[in-house]
């Protein structure tokens, strides 16, 4: 699977397509989500929430997680 998003094999169509990004005629096109980096983000993330939640005390997390649910009942109601 390509690391990056698939173009056109005509090099003048390739390079219209880039131009087009640039300036903002054209959306630009979406890295993909399975990408070997994308992939390295998340196991690197999900590791930093389990070592924080070792080092935080029941108190603390749950400190956190009632001003989580708090936030998202307030983004509910509007």
């Amino acid at each position: 699977m390509p690391s990056r998003p698939k173009r056109s094999r005509d090099p003048v169509q390739a390079a219209h397509q880039v131009y087009l990004e640039i300036i903002g005629e054209a959306p630009r096109q979406p890295m993909p989500e399975d990408s070997p980096a994308a992939a390295a983000k998340r196991r690197g993330a999900a590791k930093g929430g389990e070592r924080r939640t070792k080092k935080l005390t029941p108190e603390r997390r749950r400190e956190i997680a009632s001003k989580a649910a708090l936030a998202r009942w307030k983004k509910d109601q509007n």
